[in-house]
């Protein structure tokens, strides 16, 4: 029978749950790490991606209109993180565009939702779920410590050769730039919502599931990509041999 663990030992397990599933360990994550994707694969990647993070503002908004009252400082985190992804600055979705424009798509495209594979589909539909249905505080540790906190390891894989091999400029790079930085306080802030409030054994075990499905559920998602545009120009076993490497 589970114990109540220390918050030490939960953000331990936390941690162990998430890098368990990276999806840097997907193939399409190490097709790009690796110099190997064209533009026109992170063109589809930012046809679908846009579908996933799009909505990010709306799934924290139903997590905010849920969040307990007395949690102020959850419910402002959420509240500042919504306003950074649509209004504070640079909206976020604008900023993906511009890459994908870049890579050789156009924004009709990216915005059209016909253009997301069924397993993107999966992924959002999956977090509208967990935003609306679940306890507010496991839902912080899906979305925000599960996926957000994600982002900073993938994209430092990411970002360098963008610039250095494909020749992207800043501009059209700073999406990338922007969530290296953004998301590593939003997960940071994330897992001391969840540490501080996640207090009961049966909390804080709902919270390690839901952050080992939200790993998973990016690493299908990342998977797919490969799969649906890429396996037929580069094998597995070129960026098995790369993974391994």
């Amino acid at each position: 029978m589970p114990s109540l663990m220390t918050q030490d030992e939960f953000r331990t397990a936390l941690e162990k749950a998430i890098k368990g599933n990276s999806a840097n360990r997907a193939p399409f994550s190490v097709a790009w790490a690796t110099g190997k994707l064209s533009r026109a694969h992170m063109a589809r990647w930012a046809e679908n991606h846009y579908h996933y993070v799009g909505p990010f503002a709306d799934y924290l908004a139903y997590v905010y209109a849920r969040m307990p009252d007395n949690f102020t400082e959850a419910k402002d985190f959420l509240l500042a993180n919504m306003y950074e992804e649509e209004i504070g600055g640079d909206r976020h979705t604008d900023l993906l565009i511009r890459f994908a424009e870049a890579c050789g798509t156009t924004r009709a495209r990216v915005e059209n939702p016909d253009n997301m594979s069924p397993t993107t589909r999966a992924l959002q539909s999956w977090c509208y779920c967990v935003a609306m249905r679940e306890d507010p505080i496991v839902a912080v540790a899906g979305l925000v410590v599960g996926l957000e906190s994600q982002v900073p390891s993938i994209y430092r894989k990411q970002s360098p050769i963008l610039k250095e091999k494909y020749g992207f400029t800043d501009e059209e790079a700073e999406f990338f730039d922007l969530h290296i930085v953004s998301d590593e306080i939003h997960g940071e802030r994330g897992y001391q919502i969840v540490l501080e409030h996640a207090n009961t054994v049966e909390l804080q075990q709902k919270c390690l599931r839901i952050c080992e499905i939200g790993a998973k559920m990016r690493f299908l998602y990342t998977t797919a990509l490969y799969n649906d545009y890429v396996k037929d120009e580069i094998p597995l076993e070129e960026l098995e041999m790369q993974a391994a490497a």
